[in-house]
């Protein structure tokens, strides 16, 4: 009877070499499905929304790789070196987000400047507490409810920064600009594409001026992808003529073109020339912790970044970035 089941198991194994063949197969797949994340990330060819998704999470993809180049170093080599040249790839693209950049030698007024995506619900107190601590200049508020405007009213905002252009709704479209220094609103500088994205430019003690504008573009979810890049294509370039600050939920990484794009049109990522462009914003006050850095505060090249903080607030799923700037 024993010979029996003997025979019986030998003839249900799946012979050596067939199982060898199948992890090979599977070895190749998954450094292929790398090197292709590594190339589209390295040549800017993210098009659609789940390769645009995908490339959010390319510092995590650099980490994959350099794991899947570890287990294959034994079994098979060639493509374990596929997949640790994946992982240079990865690694070159956001590494330097570690390092600090030179900054430009700007000595005028200094501008600090606070952005929350409030969700509707985010904390009212803790907003004013961060607006307080960091005395701040101006505060771009995305997904702005006129119940949020009455809560952050009643928690003291209104005495810290009473100038504002608020477009306030219900739901995800409201947004608004509120200012410790008096501001007008800007209109006609582009066309808003996604959620409302008030402009304004506010005056500064001394004479000076400095335009700020509310960003929030809708995810590149499905066929919104599409409108997300035309919405930060829409975004208006740098000019010569005014010092301008884009601050908000971008929905977009340092990792999109379509957010590089914008930078290379006369902007600096503040987190990034700090040395924080790989700090995570969203999503937050979940289970899991925050795990990609989408809320920018996005200033002029000839602006100097002096620091940046990135904070909690209870009620959103978005931690707030705050930029303390010196404008040239």
């Amino acid at each position: 009877m024993s010979t029996t089941v003997g025979t019986e198991r030998a003839a249900v194994e799946e012979p050596a070499p067939k199982r060898r063949r199948r992890r090979r197969w599977l070895s190749w797949t998954i450094v292929v499905l790398l090197a292709l994340w590594a190339a589209i990330r390295a040549g800017g060819l993210d098009q659609g929304s789940f390769v645009t998704q995908l490339m959010t999470v390319t510092p995590y993809g650099a980490v994959l790789a350099a794991l899947t180049a570890l287990l294959l170093i034994r079994r098979n080599r060639p493509a374990a070196l596929v997949a640790a040249l994946a992982c240079v790839v990865m690694a070159a693209c956001v590494a330097p987000r570690l390092t600090s950049a030179e900054q430009p030698a700007a000595d005028g007024a200094p501008l600090r400047v606070l952005t929350v995506n409030l969700f509707g619900r985010g904390d009212a107190q803790t907003v004013v507490d961060l607006v307080r601590r960091h005395d701040v200049d101006v505060f771009t508020a995305l997904e702005l409810t006129p119940d949020a405007v009455e809560r952050l009213d009643t928690a003291g905002l209104k005495q810290l920064l009473p100038h504002r252009v608020l477009q306030e709704e219900f739901g995800a479209t409201g947004s608004g600009i509120y200012a410790k220094h008096p501001v007008s609103e800007l209109t006609g500088l582009f066309t808003p594409i996604g959620h409302n994205m008030p402009a304004a430019t506010m005056a500064l003690p001394g004479g000076s001026k400095v335009e700020i504008v509310a960003i929030h573009p809708n995810p590149p979810l499905g066929r919104m992808e599409e409108e997300w890049n035309a919405a930060l294509r829409g975004l208006p370039a740098a000019t010569p003529s005014a010092i301008r600050v884009l601050a908000g939920d971008f929905n977009a990484s340092l990792d999109h073109r379509a957010f590089r794009d914008l930078l290379s049109r006369g902007y600096v990522d503040a987190a990034d020339q700090v040395g924080k462009g790989l700090v995570p914003t969203w999503p937050n006050g979940r289970a899991m912790p925050p795990i990609i850095a989408i809320d920018h505060v996005v200033a002029d090249r000839r602006v100097s970044v002096r620091r940046v903080e990135v904070a909690d607030v209870p009620g959103t799923d978005h931690r707030g970035v705050f930029a303390e700037l010196r404008l040239p």
